[in-house]
């Protein structure tokens, strides 16, 4: 599938061994399959999957906004000490946004981002069992260079990493319909609130082939 969702006037958007987190899978042939694709009936739904962790983006959509802070998390992962793993989490994806609930640690920390602070998600192209969105910052400030972050985590396999891409896309969806129907219902106007809710988002959901592709031609073209 070669979709890419975007809204520019309303809406939000394997463990391996510890020596080795997260490898490049993008030569695995694993195309969409029925149980990948997720719509709104199916939220909320339960992801287990490994945090990478975060790093400040640039911009708040595109691959190019992901890729650098996901090979920067996984290096630091790589090189981690045979002592220390990346922690365990459930990823819960749901109308109102995702819910990471830390499992590994003996105290349990949990993480809400509601889906209007997430403009973007991703399967990333090259180490394609990784899960990438971008998160506005909780009361930011404009003037600040980086006001956005890159979360990432590592799935037990590529088709769950797409998986969770769509699952995001749906609830990216519902969120779109209910924000058109505040301005429907506000015939438009436009009050502050409504100005609130508008928000851009996109959600990538091309194959990791299917955006090298597109990056190979940009760079003939140029």
């Amino acid at each position: 599938m070669s979709t890419k969702i975007s809204n520019g006037s309303s809406g939000g958007v394997n463990p391996a061994s510890n020596t080795s987190p997260v490898t490049n899978n993008n030569n695995n042939n694993n195309n969409d399959s029925p149980d990948v694709q997720v719509t709104v009936k199916d939220l909320p739904i339960a992801f287990k999957v490994k945090y990478l962790g975060s790093q400040p983006a640039t911009g708040l959509w595109g691959i190019k906004h992901t890729r650098l802070p996901v090979d920067h998390l996984v290096s630091v992962a790589k090189n981690l000490p045979p002592n220390r793993i990346l922690p365990f989490c459930n990823l819960t994806v749901s109308l109102d946004g995702v819910k990471i609930e830390s499992i590994t640690s003996k105290l349990t920390s949990v993480s809400n981002f509601t889906i209007d602070t997430i403009s973007y998600g991703v399967q990333d192209l090259v180490y394609t069992r990784v899960f990438a969105m971008i998160v506005v910052k909780e009361n930011y400030n404009l003037k600040e260079k980086n006001p956005f972050d890159v979360h990432a985590f590592v799935c037990d396999s590529r088709a769950m990493a797409r998986k969770l891409t769509f699952a995001l896309a749906a609830s990216f969806q519902d969120y779109s319909k209910r924000v058109k129907e505040a301005e429907d219902k506000n015939g438009g106007t436009g009050g502050e609130s409504e100005k609130t809710l508008r928000k851009k988002f996109a959600i990538d959901l091309r194959t990791p082939e299917e955006m090298q592709q597109d990056i190979t031609e940009q760079e003939t073209e140029a």
